[in-house]
């Protein structure tokens, strides 16, 4: 039975901002009138320490209340998990993975168990530390996501980080997180 919502389970280590855009691409999702879950899974780890983000959107309640096990994207922040954590898991073919790194398709590509992936690439860092002045990729990676996959609108990005940056951070750095969204939605290759 085909399921009635998509799933996207993100890669990164902890400080990254997985977390943050597992939940807040969920927020996006119900704000465009869908249902939706964000949640991470994580232990007792550190900074730097792997963890794993999910999200669920679909046109229906969603009564799963469970980690993801067979995503349609994998969206991952670090490439070095690649060599440590088996990313694709559960990943059929045809799904979709996003990779943050400075490496191309072509050089990234063998590296991932299954070839048969769609598979794009941003150097969301780059991107970040020139529009926030911090290599924090959650915010392009979701501008990636949103040009991917259509999942959510790029303009309920942009008005969520408004929104919910806005209250805790200073106007210079909601502003360069648009900067920073806006240009991994152009750039991701």
């Amino acid at each position: 039975m085909e399921k009635s919502y998509k799933e996207i389970r993100w890669h990164a280590r902890g400080g990254q901002g997985a977390k943050t855009a597992a939940i807040l691409v969920a927020e996006m999702a119900i704000d465009e009138g869908n249902f939706s879950q964000g949640f991470p899974e994580y232990g007792p780890e550190r900074m730097g320490a792997p963890i794993r983000g999910f999200t669920r959107i679909g046109k229906k309640p969603i009564t799963v209340h469970s980690s993801i096990y067979h995503p349609d994207i994998v969206v991952i922040l670090d490439e070095s998990l690649i060599e440590i954590i088996e990313v694709c898991e559960g990943l059929g073919d045809g799904g979709t993975v996003i990779v943050n790194t400075t490496r191309t398709v072509d050089e990234v590509r063998p590296q991932l168990s299954n070839k048969n992936v769609e598979l794009f690439t941003i150097d969301a860092n780059k991107i970040a530390l020139d529009e926030i002045g911090r290599a924090i990729p959650n915010a392009p990676m979701m501008g990636a996501l949103s040009r991917i996959s259509g999942i959510v609108k790029l303009e309920s990005i942009l008005k969520s980080i408004e929104k919910k940056f806005g209250k805790k951070f200073s106007t210079k750095i909601v502003e360069g997180n648009i900067r920073a969204i806006k240009r991994a939605y152009e750039e991701v290759a």
